[in-house]
């Protein structure tokens, strides 16, 4: 699942070399590496090398994921997702419990917004040139935009229980916002029902973090200086947070983008304008107990912008830390529910 959106999240933990000590009872940060979702995955958990070999906990991920992609990849053409979205059929199907858990929250966040957060706005996403068609760089007209417009709409979605209907034929849905903080939140609980009780998850960027360090101090992340640099390579930290036993997503406009005639354009799509977000807002950090909700509120935020966004955030309780890009240098804002996790 080549979900959109770049790795925004630097784990402040020991080096991998210090993972394998030469005492195999001791208490080590075991480090599971693998890929999923057309990014890597970084799993840190607190416990002895044996008691992780012996609940084969990497296999047990690695098949977690395999299943969250099987759901929800729309790269992966016999997904669930992918055949609802190739059905004509208006007729009510029943779908995974984690289709379902997915779709419920991107509902409520979706309502809970009005609208700012809808993941059926992938035809306008692959219109842009960032959906799984990967459409050439092209700025589209204003009748194709009105068109594809047309076919979106959260209204036009129906999930009663675990029955998933559309309203129109040609409705799509794109997880992209919030399956992976899904993946992470999957990945989380998996390592809990194996015992293990300080872990840090790490898909993509996203996280979810539990208990301490092998050390016995709480695990420090990172957020990384939203500069403008396509490649990746120029990485900069921004600020430092400490978010206990939360998850913490990072949206921002500042890896994936195009240019066109002068005019740089971002892959966060606003629903309400059918066209890439237009203001100086370029990274939002969200904390909150689930990887999916902090995952798909970032998302909502940064198509918001930083006035309404802080204000939704604060109505909302939602502890949210804020870069601008001025022309004095970055701006940052935070809701008074972040400055806890400041370090």
């Amino acid at each position: 699942m080549n979900i959109i959106k770049s790795l925004l999240l630097i784990c402040l933990t020991i080096a991998l070399s210090a993972c394998f000590p030469s005492n195999p009872s001791k208490n080590i940060e075991v480090l599971l590496q693998g890929r999923t979702m057309g990014t890597t995955y970084n799993i840190k958990v607190v416990g002895t090398q044996e008691e992780v070999r012996v609940v084969k906990l990497k296999q047990q991920i690695d098949e977690a994921l395999k299943q969250v992609n099987q759901a929800m990849s729309t790269y992966i053409p016999s997904s669930e997702i992918s055949e609802f979205n190739q059905s004509k059929s208006t007729a009510a199907i029943e779908i995974s419990p984690s289709f379902a858990r997915v779709l419920k929250e991107s509902i409520r966040l979706g309502n809970l917004s009005e609208g700012k957060l809808d993941v059926t706005v992938g035809p306008l996403v692959n219109l842009w040139g960032f959906g799984p068609e990967q459409r050439p760089e092209t700025v589209p007209n204003d009748e194709l935009l009105a068109a594809t417009k047309q076919r979106i709409g959260l209204d036009n979605l129906v999930l009663i229980d675990n029955q998933l209907s559309k309203k129109i034929p040609d409705l799509y849905v794109d997880l992209s916002t919030i399956a992976k903080g899904y993946g992470v939140d999957v990945v989380a609980e998996l390592i809990e029902e194996n015992g293990f009780a300080n872990y840090l998850v790490e898909i993509g960027g996203e996280m979810r973090l539990k208990g301490v360090k092998h050390t016995g101090e709480l695990w420090a992340i990172a957020i990384e200086k939203p500069i403008f640099d396509p490649s990746g390579e120029e990485r900069a930290i921004h600020q430092v947070v400490i978010p206990k036993d939360n998850a913490v997503a990072t949206s921002g406009d500042y890896r994936n983008y195009f240019e066109a005639d002068g005019m740089r354009f971002s892959h966060i799509i606003d629903p309400d304008t059918g066209k890439p977000i237009n203001h100086n807002l370029v990274s939002v950090t969200v904390i909150d107990p689930s990887s999916m909700t902090a995952d798909g509120l970032s998302t909502t935020l940064m198509v918001m912008g930083m006035e309404q966004g802080m204000r939704f955030a604060i109505e909302n309780d939602i502890a949210a830390l804020f870069i601008a890009k001025t022309e004095n240098g970055f701006e940052e804002q935070f809701t008074v529910k972040f400055k806890q996790y400041l370090k």
